[in-house]
Formats: C-alpha cells, sequence, structure tokens
C-alpha cells in the first residue's frame, strides 16, 4: 500500500468520526483492511478482532469525542500517529499515540492512551 492511499485513509477516517459519519468511519476502514483488522489497546490484553471494537468504539465514544490529528508518521507500511481526543462540552483531552500496520490487506492497530 502507498504513502498516499495510507494518508487518504488515515484523514478519512478521523474525518468521517468528527462528522459523526459512521459508514464513511467503517468505508474507510474496509477499504484498507478486507482481509483482516485487528485492535489491541496496549496495557488492557491481547489484540482482538477488530470490528467488533470499532463498534463498540463508535457506539461509546462517537458522541462524546472529538479528534484532533497532532502528528502522523509514514514509514513504508508502518505509520505512528499522535492524536488529541478532544472530550465534547468540557476542556479534557485524552492523549493517544496510535500504531498502524498495513500487510497485503491486514491492518493491525495499537493504542496506547494517556487518560489525565
Amino acid at each position: 500500500m502507498d504513502k498516499n492511499t495510507i494518508e487518504h485513509f488515515l484523514h478519512a477516517q478521523v474525518r468521517a468520526w468528527n462528522a459523526g459519519d459512521k459508514e464513511g468511519f467503517f468505508a474507510a476502514y474496509r477499504s484498507v483492511a478486507p482481509e483482516s483488522l485487528q485492535i489491541e489497546y496496549v496495557g488492557r490484553g491481547p489484540a482482538a478482532e477488530g470490528w467488533t471494537i470499532l463498534e463498540g468504539m463508535w457506539t461509546q465514544q462517537n458522541s462524546k469525542i472529538e479528534i484532533e490529528e497532532v502528528a502522523l508518521i509514514i514509514n513504508g507500511s508502518e505509520v505512528a500517529c499522535h492524536n488529541r481526543n478532544k472530550v465534547r462540552g468540557n476542556s479534557l483531552t485524552i492523549e493517544t499515540i496510535e500504531l498502524y500496520h498495513f500487510d497485503n490487506g491486514r491492518l493491525t492497530v495499537r493504542y496506547f492512551i494517556h487518560q489525565p
């Protein structure tokens, strides 16, 4: 997968999240992970089936969180993102470092979450 495709996915999924566009959010992930998606919340257990995790994330957090993209580094098929997750309605933010590994239709995501 080339750098432009990866960058497009990363920005598209954040735009869809912030717009409350669930269909667009999941479509962005399906476009880069047609074979499989694994997600791990680092420190909370092993990676698990990602579609279920994304569904839960959307249901529990979308109305509460707006994402600000702080930094994005793409090296080949590996990506590191620093996102600032702003809690809607107050000044609380949750910083995340998100690692993405793209591998021939398979995507693995690792979330490092720093909560105040």
